[in-house]
């Protein structure tokens, strides 16, 4: 079984999507649209689909599953006008800002028998997965500490609009919180606890990327956080995510287990090196792991993106559960909005939901899922 997929929102992050969706089964792109109608037809012009408005796109019968790509703060009422229309919805990262939204959704999605699902899926890459591997064969012993470090100067250096990221619903924790802690909860499990503190290096930002440059930017929201994450596993993560720091070398991401450390790539990628110590001794090399979605697609790169909204295709037709759940992102969004919460009030915050972890991709899994 196909299911035809449409786009809403036809901005930078549109074009992977639809680049790389061919590649995978039980989806199809067939329309997409956009409140400015020529950005609309200039995606669909170069990917040989169908421009639509947004009310035509959510009337098609032959849509049923609607990509979400529009800004954050945009996200809820999207998805709850796509599940109104009857169709799946699949939203970019956060796909909502707040519990009581996300609940709202999933009340929605409950009474009319559809799934919602949400990025990121880079969990899903072969590093992660490799990983994920690693900790579950207990290849470094339980983990009970770690650390991720996410900083640079900030956004409004390349992206063409970078305003939303630095208005609520933005800012380094919403969004590249999603790849990290979305990771983390793949790997460890759901999140007990968080406290952190959160500031601003400046009041306002100066575009310096084309066409706005010279443009001034009024900061809305924290653009440092350092905070630390307690899991029911107990293991106690310390997270830093910036876009105050011109340059640090810290690892993106640290696992110490009782019988060793896994260092882990950048989640916001598929793929990178993982290495790993058994005691004080380097392992040779990268662990053996032939997953397919470690191998380069884009330049020297591993990009399979649109693997998330495929497994949700797949598992709706196999009447299983997708991996990039809507009780798993919304435990993400959870743990996000409690950091910045603890982050105002100085005072650690308890994590109202949880989430079982998303079932590992084995390799012949994701090789089954390319066409």
């Amino acid at each position: 079984m196909t299911l035809g997929i449409g786009v809403i929102g036809c901005g930078n992050i549109s074009a992977a999507y639809m680049k790389l969706a061919p590649m995978f089964r039980g989806i199809e792109m067939r329309a997409c649209a956009d409140m400015n109608a020529e950005a609309a037809q200039a995606r669909a012009d170069e990917f040989g689909l169908r421009a639509e408005t947004v009310e035509g796109l959510l009337a098609a019968d032959d849509i049923d599953i609607v990509v979400n790509l529009t800004i954050p703060a945009a996200h809820f009422e999207i998805s709850k006008q796509v599940l109104e229309a009857g169709k799946h919805v699949y939203s970019e990262k956060p796909f909502v800002l707040g519990l009581d939204e996300g609940k709202a959704l999933a009340e929605l999605a409950g009474k009319r028998g559809l799934r919602v699902g949400s990025a990121p899926d880079t969990f899903l890459g072969g590093a992660h997965q490799l990983a994920r591997h690693l900790v579950d064969s207990g290849s470094v012993g339980k983990i009970t500490s770690g650390t991720c470090f996410v900083q640079s100067p900030g956004m409004e250096m390349w992206h063409p609009n970078p305003d939303f990221f630095f208005k609520p619903g933005g800012g380094p924790i919403l969004d590249l919180g999603p790849y990290y802690i979305s990771n983390l909860v793949q790997l460890l499990g759901p999140v007990k606890r968080v406290g952190a503190t959160a500031g601003m290096a400046s009041a306002e930002r100066t575009i310096t990327s084309q066409p706005r440059n010279g443009e001034t930017i009024k900061v809305e929201t924290p653009t440092t956080v350092h905070a630390l994450l307690e899991f029911h596993s107990g293991a106690q993560i310390t997270y830093c995510a910036s876009w105050d720091v011109w340059q640090h070398d810290h690892s993106n991401m640290e696992l110490y287990g009782r019988e060793g450390t896994l260092h882990v790539p950048d989640p916001n990628f598929f793929g990178g090196e993982v290495r790993m110590t058994q005691r004080a001794s380097f392992v040779n090399g990268m662990p053996e792991w032939q997953h397919p979605f470690s191998v380069p697609n884009d330049g020297d790169r591993a990009n399979y993106r649109a693997s998330g909204l495929a497994d949700m295709a797949l598992a709706i037709a196999e009447g299983r559960d997708h991996r990039c759940s809507l009780e798993f992102s919304l435990h993400v969004v959870d743990v996000m909005t409690s950091i910045l919460r603890s982050g105002e009030t100085g005072s650690f915050v308890e994590i109202a939901t949880t989430c079982k972890r998303p079932q590992a991709l084995q390799p012949d899994e994701a090789q089954g899922m390319l066409t």
